[in-house]
């Protein structure tokens, strides 16, 4: 028996001695190539995009100071990528402690830079404050170039070492600073190819959350050409504007407040609308703080007592009445908060929950002192705000009687799961799948050719209801939604629990036609608004069963769309001549088949449903299945060449 250890070796009867020599030390940037997981996160496509917002940061950073107001991202021909800017450029002067340039130092040198010690930036963004040398690890080739003092200095990199010392290379009469990096691909070994989409929405977003900054997105890859440059004077407030574009906002105006304190800059903008979803978006130090954090938690107290304080101030709730709840007053609300802090701590699975106590109270003071006075001056507004917070109260109150009545009736506990559920026999829910299936047909041959050790079956009766326009008690009383809550095991909305679902897999299993993916959206907007940690954890599937059938002889091959029809076609002999059989419909398969083609685990195929850009999910959500026509008519104008075999 051998066993491979860090530090050594250790055998069986033998273990080696462990002395100083065996201590290894990583000099420079070996450490970073070695595991450049711990720096940024994945060798996957994840931490290749990474590598640019590394940059990025830092170009951001001198924007924040006040120094640069464009930035420019460009995807180069060969799949590399220059960021430039036009800050004050950086510094080319000597270090003291390193005795070498001061540039060279920020890309060889981890935690070298002007954010530590709090002498250039008074505020910066970026998780790790290592990008510029993490990226020059990782990359095979970087290039720095720096225009100051009217000339241009570039310094260039292999993997991390130097290979052209700091040299004048030209005049200039700009200033600032452009990097241009080569991903190593010994590093990322899945893919070096970017994503000019994934890149796109950031910079969209980082353009928001800084106004007046104007920054671009390029893309000079053979056939992709694109440009985009994003500009908002408003900042959040545009931001807000962003998000309900495919809303109905209950007022014309998007409020925004701003204050600082103790260094702290706090950005609040809101607007209702007349829909029953919250879009709540909180960043600090333009991260996206998914998992909230203290200045949310500050922004939401904030919000539901001023309205609270108002409604009962000018009688609009009455005394015998009780308070508004937190639900109740962000009830379709859009509100993004940005806070810029000098020294921010991050915690949280994923390093997007911000920790700091004092943001909690600066945020809700300086909040709070801006909203109530907004209310005060703007009466006829105020009113519509806490009333639809009442009306919410009104709603919750409704639900949670009618989820009393039916706890009574027909059970909304596990004990009593839905008639109509066929369970699995395992109780462990990591290896449990629940198949929604669309009608009785298909969910009879799912029922028949399912394992019924894992897999648990749940058929739903044609299209759900649409949730996006639908208040809780409209959907707490629709049977169908009721009877997937119940077989989940979670609970729903606020009260949602993902630790306690009792399958690891939710599989939508619907027909491949128009109407299927309509049930297939609806069971999505459900899931999103109201289970979606559920898609956040990865538990959400959709089922890719065949279209077709070929059989030849005694062979038979099922295909999943044209495309993979005509390849077969094309690839076997003419004779004996092929039998193809287009599915319209699960219930077109016996069981058999059904279990063979798409819920055998050897042989199916699933798509796993994620959700990459929350406030982009909820912008397309709002679109597709909100109130307003107009949207949905311009989207299908614009997508409609893209239609292939329209069912009609």
């Amino acid at each position: 028996m051998k066993i491979m250890a860090e530090f050594g070796e250790i055998e069986k009867g033998f273990v080696q001695e462990y002395d100083a020599s065996q201590i290894q030390v990583l000099e420079g940037l070996e450490a970073v190539r070695k595991r450049p997981g711990m720096y940024i996160g994945a060798t996957s496509a994840s931490g290749l995009h990474h590598l640019v917002w590394e940059i990025v940061d830092n170009a951001i950073d001198e924007a924040l100071a006040g120094f640069a107001s464009t930035i420019k991202i460009t995807i180069e021909k060969d799949n590399s990528v220059t960021v430039s800017d036009n800050g004050r450029g950086i510094p080319i002067d000597i270090q003291s402690k390193t005795g070498r340039p001061a540039v060279e130092t920020v890309y060889t040198v981890l935690h070298a830079g002007g954010k530590f010690g709090g002498g250039s930036y008074k505020v910066s963004g970026g998780l790790h404050g290592v990008g510029a040398s993490v990226v020059n690890a990782l990359s095979k080739k970087l290039i720095v170039q720096v225009y100051k003092n009217g000339q241009i200095h570039e310094i260039g990199f292999e993997r991390g070492d130097i290979k052209q010392e700091l040299t004048v290379v030209g005049e200039t009469d700009k200033s600032g600073t452009t990097v241009h990096f080569w991903p190593d691909d010994e590093i990322f070994t899945e893919t070096t190819v970017f994503d000019y989409d994934k890149l796109a929405v950031r910079v969209r977003e980082l353009a928001f959350l800084n106004k007046g900054l104007n920054i671009s997105i390029a893309d000079k890859r053979p056939e992709k050409e694109i440009i985009n440059e994003y500009y908002y004077e408003g900042g959040i407030q545009s931001y807000v504007e962003y998000l309900n574009q495919n809303k109905k906002p209950l007022f014309d105006e998007v409020v925004y407040v701003e204050g600082e304190q103790d260094d702290i800059q706090v950005e609040v903008a809101l607007q209702y609308t007349d829909g029953y979803h919250t879009s709540f978006f909180s960043f600090a130090n333009n991260i996206h703080t998914y998992e909230g954090g203290t200045h949310e938690s500050g922004a939401k107290t904030a919000l539901t007592r001023v309205i609270n304080d108002y409604g009962k101030r000018t009688k609009i709730i009455k005394e015998n009445e009780e308070n508004l709840t937190g639900d109740d007053v962000r009830e379709g609300l859009t509100l993004v908060l940005s806070i810029k802090h000098p020294d921010p701590q991050f915690e949280g699975q994923t390093k997007t929950k911000l920790g700091n106590s004092e943001a909690r109270t600066i945020t809700d003071r300086v909040f709070s002192n801006m909203f109530e006075k907004f209310l005060m001056e703007n009466p006829q507004t105020a009113r519509r705000i806490v009333e639809k917070g009442i009306l919410a109260s009104r709603a919750r109150l409704a639900a949670k009687r009618a989820r009393e009545v039916t706890r009574k009736k027909s059970g909304l506990e596990i004990s009593n799961l839905p008639g109509k559920l066929a369970d699995c026999s395992s109780k462990d829910p990591s290896i449990s799948e629940l198949f929604i299936v669309e009608g009785d047909s298909a969910g009879g041959s799912a029922k028949q050719g399912r394992s019924r050790i894992f897999q648990a079956i749940l058929p739903v009766r044609g299209k759900i209801l649409n949730v996006e326009k639908a208040s809780l008690d409209r959907i707490l009383a629709n049977e169908e939604i009721r009877a997937l809550f119940t077989a989940m095991g979670t609970g729903f909305g606020a009260e949602f629990d993902v630790s306690k679902a009792r399958y690891h897999k939710l599989v939508i299993m619907t027909d491949a036609d128009v109407d299927g993916a309509h049930i297939r959206t609806l069971l999505l907007t459900l899931f999103y608004r109201y289970m979606r940690p559920l898609v956040e954890a990865g538990y959400v599937y959709i089922a890719q069963p065949p279209l077709f059938q070929v059989k030849q002889g005694k062979k038979e091959v099922y295909l999943q769309s044209e495309e993979e029809l005509d390849e077969y076609l094309a690839s076997i002999p003419a004779t004996p001549k092929p039998s193809i059989q287009r599915y319209k419909g699960l219930g077109e398969m016996d069981a058999e088949q059904l279990w063979d083609t798409t819920m055998n685990p050897e042989h199916r195929r699933f798509a796993q449903v994620t959700v990459e850009d929350a406030i982009d999910a909820d912008n397309v959500l709002s679109m597709l299945m909100g109130e307003k026509v107009e949207p949905r008519r311009i989207f299908i104008q614009d997508n409609a060449e893209y239609v292939e075999n329209l069912d009609v």
